[in-house]
């Protein structure tokens, strides 16, 4: 793809995102690579939490635990797969991707766990045109991706595994096992080459909906990914993944400053908690999880506002209008949660937070 055509692309995968940056990494990795990876153990480190690759700035892609992805990379040097596991807006995907961009140059070979994805999807499918026109042939086989990932030694990844059956999710146990994947109506198999590894992701929130069996789950290295820690950590997160994503879409307003950052995390935190940040007052949770990713949602959307419609600088108007619409997601439930912080907590914070306060409750009416 030419500059001027990733130019029009809404979102880069990683790999060419930081292109210039693997490259960098590549150029004065010395460490030696484990077979199929691009990049040294450490090197891969790099590229995930940030550094210096000669004179190129490397930036962090996952801000946290730093001994969670040594884990992750530890993982993926054994003959185990990887489990991220963590509640929504953890950056699980956000770090599966970059794993693989990192390590194999290619984050593409993706499957989308859903109720409705298939064995075939985890396996192989057939072209049917084709099967009947001249029978099984390796011509008429639809490679998934993690069959593909096999065949050349790569990193396969698994997005919301526990949203898929039971039974398909237990279509792994084999692959996971064995290393191959049969195709009986060829009377062959393929085999993984070295290299070949699966990241999975799950969100804790859908434990219950079709829990992992205990034996899918001895074929992974299970890592939990925590929420931000603490609101330092969260509004470095989504101060990084605004100002990218707006320069993505060049949206045309200024970055919100770090009072407005520091007050929608302020509020996220409180409302996930169900505590005030001083620990002094308690407070009802929405129905609904508020996650960093949804932070982050809701200060590009305000900045899309600001520059087509207002300023081109951020108002507590723009914050508002995102604030309702990340809180409350069940009318009359969240709405009664909304305006109770609001008048409980917000509106006693003082005269930094009164104009958030009086346009916030104007919109919850």
């Amino acid at each position: 793809m030419s500059s001027n055509q990733e130019q029009n692309v809404v979102r880069l995968p990683a790999e060419r995102l930081y292109a210039a940056e693997i490259e960098a990494l590549k150029s004065v990795d010395k460490d030696s690579k484990p077979a199929g990876w691009q990049l040294s153990p450490k090197a891969v480190l790099t590229f995930i939490t940030g550094g210096k690759a000669g004179d190129v700035t490397i930036t962090p892609k996952y801000i946290g635990n730093r001994r969670l992805v040594e884990m992750a990379i530890a993982t993926l040097l054994t003959d185990r797969a990887l489990l991220l596991i963590g509640e929504p807006g953890t950056a699980k995907s956000w770090l599966s991707e970059n794993l693989t961009a990192a390590i194999h140059g290619d984050s593409s070979k993706v499957i989308q766990g859903t109720a409705g994805t298939s064995e075939e999807q985890i396996r192989y499918s057939w072209n049917y045109a084709m099967l009947l026109a001249q029978g099984p042939s390796e011509q008429a086989i639809i490679k998934s991706p993690i069959y593909r990932a096999m065949e050349t030694g790569g990193i396969a990844r698994f997005e919301e595994i526990s949203r898929c059956a039971s039974e398909v999710q237990d279509a792994l146990i084999s692959i996971l096992s064995e290393k191959t994947i049969s195709v009986p109506e060829l009377g062959s198999e393929v085999s993984a080459a070295r290299g070949f590894s699966v990241i999975a992701t799950a969100n804790t929130r859908d434990r219950g909906v079709n829990d992992m069996s205990a034996a899918l789950k001895r074929r992974f290295n299970i890592i939990v990914l925590p929420a931000p820690s603490d609101l330092d950590t969260e509004v470095d997160i989504v101060c990084k993944r605004v100002a990218e994503i707006s320069a993505s879409y060049e949206l045309k307003a200024s970055l919100p400053d770090d009072e407005a950052v520091r007050k929608v995390v302020t509020i996220f935190r409180e409302l996930r908690s169900g505590m005030t940040m001083d620990g002094k007052e308690k407070v009802k949770p929405t129905s609904g999880v508020i996650s960093t990713a949804e932070a982050i949602s809701l200060l590009t959307g305000s900045m899309a506002l600001a520059g087509s419609f207002g300023s081109g600088t951020i108002s507590d108007e723009d914050i508002a209008a995102g604030l309702q619409g990340a809180i409350v997601k069940d009318e009359e439930k969240d709405k009664l949660v909304w305006k109770e912080y609001l008048e409980n907590v917000m509106k006693k914070r003082g005269s930094t937070w009164r104009s958030l306060y009086n346009v916030c409750s104007e919109l919850n009416g």
